[in-house]
Protein backbone atom coordinates (compact mmCIF):
# COMPACT_ATOMS: atom_id res chain seq x y z
CA UNK A 1 0.00 0.00 0.00
CA UNK A 2 1.27 3.47 -0.88
CA UNK A 3 2.62 5.55 1.99
CA UNK A 4 0.99 8.69 0.54
CA UNK A 5 -2.17 9.06 -1.52
CA UNK A 6 -1.78 10.51 -5.04
CA UNK A 7 -3.78 13.69 -5.55
CA UNK A 8 -6.97 13.71 -7.60
CA UNK A 9 -7.26 16.22 -10.46
CA UNK A 10 -9.78 18.23 -8.42
CA UNK A 11 -7.15 18.73 -5.70
CA UNK A 12 -4.62 20.37 -8.05
CA UNK A 13 -5.36 24.09 -8.59
CA UNK A 14 -2.32 24.81 -10.80
CA UNK A 15 -3.38 24.93 -14.45
CA UNK A 16 0.16 24.42 -15.76
CA UNK A 17 0.46 21.17 -13.84
CA UNK A 18 -2.97 20.00 -14.96
CA UNK A 19 -2.13 20.75 -18.60
CA UNK A 20 0.98 18.59 -18.32
CA UNK A 21 -1.09 15.85 -16.70
CA UNK A 22 -3.44 15.92 -19.69
CA UNK A 23 -0.42 15.45 -21.94
CA UNK A 24 0.59 12.34 -19.99
CA UNK A 25 -2.94 10.96 -20.26
CA UNK A 26 -2.92 11.44 -24.02
CA UNK A 27 0.55 9.98 -24.63
CA UNK A 28 0.73 7.10 -22.16
CA UNK A 29 -2.88 6.51 -21.18
CA UNK A 30 -2.70 7.82 -17.60
CA UNK A 31 -0.96 10.33 -15.35
CA UNK A 32 1.62 8.58 -13.15
CA UNK A 33 0.75 8.41 -9.48
CA UNK A 34 4.37 9.32 -8.73
CA UNK A 35 3.91 12.86 -10.01
CA UNK A 36 0.38 13.10 -8.61
CA UNK A 37 1.98 12.56 -5.21
CA UNK A 38 4.85 14.95 -6.01
CA UNK A 39 2.31 17.65 -6.95
CA UNK A 40 1.91 18.56 -3.28
CA UNK A 41 4.95 20.74 -3.94
CA UNK A 42 4.24 22.43 -7.31
CA UNK A 43 7.78 23.68 -7.89
CA UNK A 44 9.20 20.21 -7.37
CA UNK A 45 6.79 18.54 -9.78
CA UNK A 46 7.13 21.30 -12.41
CA UNK A 47 10.91 21.15 -12.41
CA UNK A 48 10.86 17.36 -12.38
CA UNK A 49 8.50 17.24 -15.38
CA UNK A 50 10.73 19.71 -17.25
CA UNK A 51 13.81 17.59 -16.52
CA UNK A 52 11.96 14.44 -17.56
CA UNK A 53 11.02 16.10 -20.86
CA UNK A 54 14.57 17.29 -21.56
CA UNK A 55 16.20 13.97 -20.70
CA UNK A 56 13.86 11.45 -22.30
CA UNK A 57 12.29 13.34 -25.20
CA UNK A 58 14.95 15.74 -26.49
CA UNK A 59 18.30 15.10 -28.17
CA UNK A 60 19.41 12.54 -30.77
CA UNK A 61 19.45 9.23 -28.89
CA UNK A 62 16.36 7.30 -30.06
CA UNK A 63 13.51 7.57 -27.58
CA UNK A 64 12.94 3.82 -27.65
CA UNK A 65 16.52 3.25 -26.49
CA UNK A 66 16.10 5.79 -23.69
CA UNK A 67 13.04 3.88 -22.48
CA UNK A 68 15.00 0.61 -22.53
CA UNK A 69 17.90 2.27 -20.70
CA UNK A 70 15.45 3.46 -18.05
CA UNK A 71 13.94 -0.02 -17.82
CA UNK A 72 17.23 -1.79 -17.25
CA UNK A 73 18.29 0.90 -14.76
CA UNK A 74 15.10 0.19 -12.84
CA UNK A 75 15.85 -3.54 -12.91
CA UNK A 76 19.31 -2.90 -11.50
CA UNK A 77 17.90 -0.77 -8.68
CA UNK A 78 14.97 -3.13 -8.01
CA UNK A 79 12.12 -0.61 -8.49
CA UNK A 80 9.08 -2.61 -9.62
CA UNK A 81 6.96 0.50 -10.19
CA UNK A 82 9.47 2.00 -12.63
CA UNK A 83 9.97 -1.36 -14.34
CA UNK A 84 6.25 -1.45 -15.14
CA UNK A 85 6.24 2.14 -16.39
CA UNK A 86 9.23 1.67 -18.63
CA UNK A 87 7.88 -1.57 -20.05
CA UNK A 88 4.77 0.45 -20.91
CA UNK A 89 6.75 3.32 -22.46
CA UNK A 90 9.07 0.97 -24.34
CA UNK A 91 5.92 -0.58 -25.84
CA UNK A 92 4.52 2.88 -26.69
CA UNK A 93 7.80 3.71 -28.45
CA UNK A 94 7.42 0.55 -30.53
CA UNK A 95 9.86 -1.82 -28.91
CA UNK A 96 8.56 -5.34 -29.62
CA UNK A 97 7.33 -7.19 -26.54
CA UNK A 98 10.03 -9.83 -27.13
CA UNK A 99 12.72 -7.16 -26.99
CA UNK A 100 11.37 -5.65 -23.78
CA UNK A 101 11.13 -9.09 -22.17
CA UNK A 102 14.73 -9.88 -23.19
CA UNK A 103 16.18 -6.74 -21.58
CA UNK A 104 18.26 -8.62 -18.98
CA UNK A 105 19.67 -10.82 -21.75
CA UNK A 106 20.93 -7.80 -23.71
CA UNK A 107 24.46 -9.17 -24.01
CA UNK A 108 23.36 -12.31 -25.88
CA UNK A 109 19.94 -11.61 -27.37
CA UNK A 110 19.72 -10.92 -31.10
CA UNK A 111 16.98 -8.38 -30.29
CA UNK A 112 19.66 -5.74 -29.64
CA UNK A 113 22.21 -3.96 -31.80
CA UNK A 114 25.81 -3.46 -30.70
CA UNK A 115 25.05 0.20 -29.96
CA UNK A 116 22.06 -0.74 -27.81
CA UNK A 117 24.15 -3.33 -25.96
CA UNK A 118 26.77 -0.70 -25.16
CA UNK A 119 24.15 1.71 -23.79
CA UNK A 120 22.32 -0.95 -21.81
CA UNK A 121 25.56 -2.31 -20.37
CA UNK A 122 26.54 1.09 -19.03
CA UNK A 123 23.02 1.71 -17.70
CA UNK A 124 22.82 -1.64 -15.91
CA UNK A 125 26.20 -1.17 -14.25
CA UNK A 126 25.63 2.51 -13.44
CA UNK A 127 22.38 1.84 -11.58
CA UNK A 128 23.93 -0.71 -9.23
CA UNK A 129 25.31 0.08 -5.79
CA UNK A 130 28.24 0.31 -5.79
CA UNK A 131 28.45 1.71 -9.30
CA UNK A 132 30.27 -0.74 -11.61
CA UNK A 133 31.03 1.54 -14.56
CA UNK A 134 34.66 1.71 -15.71
CA UNK A 135 36.50 3.28 -18.63
CA UNK A 136 35.78 0.12 -20.61
CA UNK A 137 32.05 0.92 -20.77
CA UNK A 138 32.74 4.48 -21.89
CA UNK A 139 35.17 3.30 -24.55
CA UNK A 140 32.51 0.96 -25.94
CA UNK A 141 29.88 3.72 -25.85
CA UNK A 142 32.21 6.03 -27.77
CA UNK A 143 32.29 3.54 -30.65
CA UNK A 144 28.57 4.19 -31.25
CA UNK A 145 27.66 7.58 -29.74
CA UNK A 146 29.08 11.10 -29.66
CA UNK A 147 29.74 13.00 -26.44
CA UNK A 148 26.34 14.72 -26.45
CA UNK A 149 24.56 11.39 -26.87
CA UNK A 150 26.59 9.87 -24.03
CA UNK A 151 25.38 12.75 -21.83
CA UNK A 152 21.79 11.83 -22.80
CA UNK A 153 22.39 8.19 -21.90
CA UNK A 154 23.92 8.96 -18.51
CA UNK A 155 21.19 11.54 -17.84
CA UNK A 156 18.54 8.85 -18.45
CA UNK A 157 20.18 6.60 -15.86
CA UNK A 158 20.50 9.49 -13.40
CA UNK A 159 16.86 10.54 -13.89
CA UNK A 160 15.78 7.08 -12.89
CA UNK A 161 18.08 7.15 -9.89
CA UNK A 162 15.66 9.81 -8.62
CA UNK A 163 12.50 8.03 -9.75
CA UNK A 164 13.58 4.61 -8.48
CA UNK A 165 14.27 6.02 -5.02
CA UNK A 166 11.06 8.09 -5.04
CA UNK A 167 8.74 5.26 -6.00
CA UNK A 168 10.40 2.53 -3.99
CA UNK A 169 10.37 4.75 -0.88
CA UNK A 170 6.79 5.97 -1.39
CA UNK A 171 5.53 2.48 -2.40
CA UNK A 172 3.71 4.38 -5.15
CA UNK A 173 0.38 2.83 -6.11
CA UNK A 174 0.57 1.25 -9.57
CA UNK A 175 -1.89 2.34 -12.27
CA UNK A 176 -4.06 -0.33 -13.96
CA UNK A 177 -2.64 0.09 -17.48
CA UNK A 178 1.00 -0.06 -16.36
CA UNK A 179 0.19 -3.08 -14.20
CA UNK A 180 -1.54 -4.91 -17.05
CA UNK A 181 1.21 -4.20 -19.56
CA UNK A 182 4.02 -5.21 -17.20
CA UNK A 183 2.22 -8.42 -16.29
CA UNK A 184 1.77 -9.26 -19.97
CA UNK A 185 5.30 -8.43 -21.09
CA UNK A 186 7.44 -9.10 -18.00
CA UNK A 187 5.34 -11.56 -16.01
CA UNK A 188 7.10 -14.61 -17.44
CA UNK A 189 10.41 -13.08 -16.31
CA UNK A 190 9.15 -12.93 -12.73
CA UNK A 191 7.85 -9.36 -12.53
CA UNK A 192 5.18 -8.68 -9.91
CA UNK A 193 3.64 -5.45 -8.64
CA UNK A 194 4.93 -6.18 -5.14
CA UNK A 195 4.16 -3.39 -2.67
CA UNK A 196 2.82 -1.24 -5.55
CA UNK A 197 -0.01 -3.68 -6.18
CA UNK A 198 -3.02 -1.76 -4.93
CA UNK A 199 -3.88 -0.51 -8.39
CA UNK A 200 -6.16 2.48 -8.71
CA UNK A 201 -6.48 5.33 -11.19
CA UNK A 202 -7.19 8.77 -9.70
CA UNK A 203 -10.18 10.58 -11.15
Amino acid sequence: MAHMRPLENSEIPDEEIKARFRHYEQTRGFTPNSIRTMARRPNIVKHFMALNQAVLYEGTVPEQLKMLISLISSYASGCLYCQSHMANLSHIYQAPDEKIAAILDYEESDQFTDAERAALDLAFKAAQVPNRVTQKEFDELARHFDDGQIVEIVASVALFGYLNRWNDTMATMLEPLANERANRILGDQGWTAGKHGEVRAPE
